[in-house]
């Protein structure tokens, strides 16, 4: 168009917005009622303004790249083949095999799936070397991308004790840098920090601080590190804590002259997840992958709405993976790359998670480091604290959780429909640290009502 049809509307400025905005308050004051603080400490305001805008954060994303993963538990081998071939058919574009031992056959494993098409994920249970080379051979022959997901400081974190010990632990890791180059070999689970509780700004930390350990630790390091993410409910504080992690990851690299960007595979949080009303879950499930889109997921793993409860089925994950398809091939969400650019809200906040998360990343790394604030509890500590900030406002009824503390469905009857125990266990053992433990927000209240349902059958 060369005329501009709009020319006669003048620009509105930001003070002009606020004057309006303090004008139909009639009094009442601006920042407490329009500003409010999250747990970050970020002040989020009613508008944001180009006024105020800076210039662009440099944060690369490929939102029309995004693979549809589909996890997969290998238990028996050929059900995990079938299951694996059977989703890809059914538009799944990734596989991530969750694989309990190294006696597993992982030839026969691979041996019937479309590799050269098909990116896989290995989720392993243990630290192997031989079993590592293995998929590097495989992975060499089938011209195959391969993410071995291995973390040894997550196996610190989770249980609260190292495969073997932190020496064994990084000469293994070592000889596989430098054994299999065919495959990328390093991954960081900060899915832990959120679903344990953590606020936005301590898991982009504590994951700065645990990829800082490998960079140090690690001679050779050559392809991009995998970040496993896990996305929360809060939809755009979401969508910039995956952009602020990338950008921040790529600055640290940067440092140790790595010239590869980080690879994140996203899910949705288990914290917000419920036992009763569980349909509730897809509606979750939804808005946090397309955070988790939005935000620059290379991939995304949907959880099934009755994850937390029942062992994985067909029908669970048919509904999460077509949750998926639809974002995907419904809603264009593969159509265009980097969709947040230039969003006012967006950068504002993608900035400040930024600032404050390298703040206390170098904090850490001024007192000693990520290791040595685990072996001390700060970093146990720290994320308690803000796991009980949130489960209090949960208990309050301030943090909803839809179902749960809110318009609960009284005749919603689950004590008889669970094949998995969905809360956390005690099990006491000698640890090295004291583990960081995932627990849901809805745990307590659950447990209440289960007791409720026993006691009336039992009058019954």
């Amino acid at each position: 168009m060369s005329e501009n049809l709009f020319n006669e509307f003048e620009p509105v400025s930001s003070k002009q917005w606020k004057q309006q905005i303090q004008y139909e308050l009639k009094g009442a004051d601006y920042n407490e009622t329009l500003i409010w603080e999250s747990p970050e400490g970020i002040k989020v305001k009613p508008f944001y303004h180009i006024d105020e805008f800076k210039e662009p954060l440099q944060v690369t994303t490929h939102t029309s790249q995004f693979k549809i993963c589909q996890n997969i538990f290998v238990h028996d081998i050929d059900k995990s083949v079938f299951r694996a071939n059977e989703t890809l058919k059914r538009g799944a574009e990734a596989i991530r095999f969750t694989i309990p031992n190294e006696d597993t056959d992982v030839e026969k494993l691979l041996n019937a799936l479309p590799l050269e098409s098909t990116p896989v994920y290995f989720n392993l249970n243990f630290l192997s070397i031989d079993f590592v080379k293995k998929l590097d051979a495989i992975a060499k022959a089938k011209n195959a991308v391969f993410f071995v997901q291995l973390d040894p400081i997550g196996q610190l974190t989770k249980d609260g004790n190292w495969h073997t010990n932190l020496d064994k632990d990084f000469e293994s890791l070592n000889t596989i840098a430098i054994a299999c180059s065919n495959i990328h070999f390093l991954s960081i689970d900060s899915s832990l920090y959120q679903n344990a509780g953590a606020n936005i700004v301590q898991q982009i930390a504590y994951t700065l601080a645990h990829a800082n350990e490998y960079f140090n630790r690690i001679a050779t390091i050559n392809k991009p590190v995998v970040l496993q993410v896990s996305v929360g409910t809060n939809y755009f504080f979401e969508i910039a804590k995956l952009r602020a992690l990338r950008l921040l990851f790529g600055l640290l690299a940067k440092e140790y002259d790595h010239n590869f960007e980080c690879h994140i595979i996203a899910s949705p949080t288990k914290r917000n997840k419920t036992l009763y009303d569980y349909n509730v879950n897809m509606l979750r499930t939804t808005t946090e992958c397309m955070s988790a889109i939005l935000g620059g997921a290379d991939a995304v793993s949907n959880l099934a709405y009755d994850a937390i409860y029942h062992k994985d089925n067909e029908f669970g994950d048919r509904i999460s993976r077509n949750q998926l398809l639809v974002l995907k091939h419904e809603s264009y969400f593969d159509k265009v790359n980097n969709p947040a650019d230039g969003a006012y809200y967006i950068e504002e906040l993608t900035q400040q998670l930024a600032e404050k998360g390298l703040a206390l990343f170098k904090d850490i790394e001024a007192n000693g480091g990520f290791l040595t604030q685990l072996k001390e509890g700060t970093i146990q500590r720290k994320i308690q604290e803000s796991a009980t900030k949130e489960q209090e406002l949960f208990d309050d009824g301030k943090e909803i959780l839809l179902g749960t503390n809110k318009y609960p469905n009284k005749l919603d009857k689950m004590n008889h429909d669970l094949e998995l125990y969905p809360f956390v266990k005690s099990n006491p053992r000698k640890t090295l640290i004291i583990p960081i433990i995932e627990k849901r927000l809805a745990e307590k209240t659950e447990q209440q009502r289960l007791e409720e349902e026993k006691t009336n059958a039992d009058a019954e």
